[in-house]
Formats: C-alpha cells, structure tokens, sequence
C-alpha cells in the first residue's frame, strides 16, 4: 500500500506544480489518511518541495504512529504538548524554502490561517481548494473492498435485528444494539449515528433516536452503517411490525421501492449526477410529494459517510466507474410516517455487469 499513497501525493503535487505552488498543506482528516494512510487525531501532512511530512501533536503516549501509516512518510511529533501542527508546517515548508504554499482553507479556522501568517510571514497562502477530495472520488478496488466488507458487517448486523422480537422496544434501545451488533462482526464503529424511526417518525432522513417505543402496525425504517479500516458504506430499510401492512403502506412503500429502483438503474459511466437524482425524484414528484423530498437522492460514500459526488437536481458532473455511491429516496408523511430504501453501489460499465450491489439485505416489504 505504500507505494499507493505516494502515487496518490505524486498526483496532489502535481496539481500543485500546474498552479504554481511547490508545498501543500493537508489538514482536514480524512484527506490526511488518503494520502497518508493513517494518522492519529490532529496530524496534518505537508508535501514539501524537499521531503513528505506527517506532523502530529504530541500525545500523552508520545507516540504519533496508528499502526496504518506509510512507512516511507516522515513523521514528527511535536516537541511542545498543545503545539499546533499547522503552524509547524508553515516553519517547516519555509525552512524547506517553499515561498508560496496551497492549503484546505475550507478546513482551516481563520485563527489558525493567521497563526500561520504570524511565524512565516513571507509565505505566499494560496487555497488548495477541494483538490483531495476530487481525488478521492474514484476508489480503487482495495478500498471497495473495505467497503465491500464494511457493507456486509452491516447486513449481518441489520439481519440479526430483524429475527429478534421488536414491539415494546424503543427506538434508542434498537439504534444501540445496532451499533453493538456492527462492532461484534467486526467494525471499527459505526459510519455515523444510526437511525431508528417508527410510527410517525419512520421514514424521516437521519431520524434521531427517541424514547418511543414500537407498536404494531407502525413502519420501522432503520439506517445505519458500519465503519471498517476507515471506509463507511449505508444502508436505509424500512418494515412493518407485527401484522400486515395497510393498503396505504404497501402503496407507498412500492412507489419509494420503484423510485429506489429507477436510480440505481441511473448509475452507468458517463451519466450526469443530476440525472440520476432526476430518475428516482421523478416518479415520487409525479405522485405528489415533490415538495418534501430531501435536496438529494444520493451521494458518495468512502472516508467520510457523504462525500462528492451529490446526486441532486443542480449537482454538476458525470459518474465514472469505481465510484461508489448511495441512492436513498424517502417519503415522509407528517403524523403518518413514511419509507425510506437506501443502499450502497459502486458504479460499473455494462460490460461488468452493471452497478453493483454492496447492500444486500432484502428490499421486500417484510411484517416483522
């Protein structure tokens, strides 16, 4: 993996070099840890003009290594505990004789950009802008594969729930043994919080659990994700407890499933982000709930759990293959509840078989 990693900074210093910086500055986290393979909390990376640096704040243990670092990296911990790694680097890129240097100004905090200024004033700060990320959107198959196996730590987790008995029990209660489950199999932790709606909550995006406890009848949507070396795959189902569903349910249910469907249909090489949001917003707009769907239908998964590409009505681009992706439609309807079908696919060509499917647990209406 090694050699990957210094590929992936030979390509960032190459961008730099088109736009006439010599050094970068890589601050916001889940950049450090693409381009440098690991990192502990707070480290940033300088590519010098002379030399690669990962610089890490000194820690109680002292030492700055997390097991995944690129060994051909130099790593420095700071001499003072509290010391900040950013302006470590703007010294060490003026001693290197770096006269201008790009870095994240989106990650930066302004006191600390005029921290920098105030112990390398000659240093030119220009904005590396979102470059990294850019560079992160195209996996290669190591990281779908941790993605891969993050995706089936979540179905195994997902699995388990839904053979155990559910009514009485509260959203909170549910959410935690979820997160539970995905460390038992294997997980780092989980991708982000995990969701758990009933009744008048399901269906709801990003749902924040409550003390309400499940009933028969009601609509459980559950979304959740497990984390695996760093990488962060989703998945979003939704059920009916304890009986069979109402007509209402099963109509609304079917037309978020064909939604679901018409996206992940969209994801071939070559088509524009827009146009997949377009395919599966389309159907639940001509049904009549346009105006309270959420601003997109999808978007990149990898590091960090929401990632580019956005598929939405004004995203800009077009998909490649090898990106991975989430396509989630949801229709929540205020007091009733609502449905929400989401999974993780990485795009591929039609000669590959098309889309592929790293969530698996069935999309079939099940009474639970």
């Amino acid at each position: 993996m090694s050699e990957v990693y210094a590929v992936r900074r030979g390509l960032l210093r190459d961008r730099c070099a088109a736009v006439g910086s010599a050094a970068a500055l890589v601050s916001r986290p889940a950049n450090v840890r693409y381009l440098a393979g690991g990192a502990p909390p707070g480290a940033v990376l300088l590519l010098g003009p002379d030399q690669d640096v990962l610089l890490c704040p000194r820690t109680p243990t002292g030492d700055p290594a997390d097991g995944r670092t690129d060994e051909r990296l130099r790593v420095d911990l700071l001499p003072v505990a509290g010391g900040d790694p950013v302006v470590a680097a703007a010294d060490l890129a003026t001693s290197q004789g770096a006269e201008s240097l790009a870095v994240e100004e989106h990650d930066l905090t302004v006191a600390r950009h005029r921290a920098m200024g105030s112990v390398a004033p000659r240093l030119r700060l220009a904005d590396l802008g979102a470059t990294v990320e850019q560079l992160r959107i195209v996996k290669d198959e190591e990281e779908i594969g941790c993605l891969r196996i993050a995706a089936e730590i979540t179905d195994q987790a997902l699995g388990e729930l839904l053979e155990s008995i559910l009514v009485g029990r509260t959203e909170r209660h549910l959410a935690l043994e979820l997160e539970r489950r995905l460390v038992d199999h294997g997980a780092d932790g989980p991708a982000f919080a995990t969701s758990v709606a009933t009744g008048p909550h399901s269906g709801r995006g990003r749902h924040r659990p409550s003390d309400r406890r499940v009933e028969e009848g009601d609509f459980l949507s559950v979304c959740l994700g497990a984390n695996y070396r760093g990488y962060r795959c989703e998945i979003g189902r939704t059920f009916v407890i304890g009986t069979a569903p109402a007509d209402w349910q099963i109509e609304l249910y079917d037309l978020v499933f064909a939604a679901q469907r018409a996206g992940r249909e969209a994801l071939v090489p070559g088509a524009a982000y827009r146009d997949v949001d377009r395919a599966a917003r389309h159907l639940l707009d001509s049904a009549g709930y346009g105006e309270g769907l959420a601003p997109s239908t999808g978007h990149g998964v990898g590091l960090e759990i929401d990632e580019d590409p956005q598929l939405a009505p004004a995203a800009m681009g077009k998909l490649d293959a090898c990106v991975p992706v989430t396509v989630e439609p949801g229709v929540h309807l205020p007091g009733r509840g609502g449905v929400r079908i989401d999974d993780t696919l990485v795009v591929r060509p039609e000669a590959d078989g098309g889309p592929e499917l790293l969530t698996i647990t069935t999309k079939e209406l099940l009474a639970l």
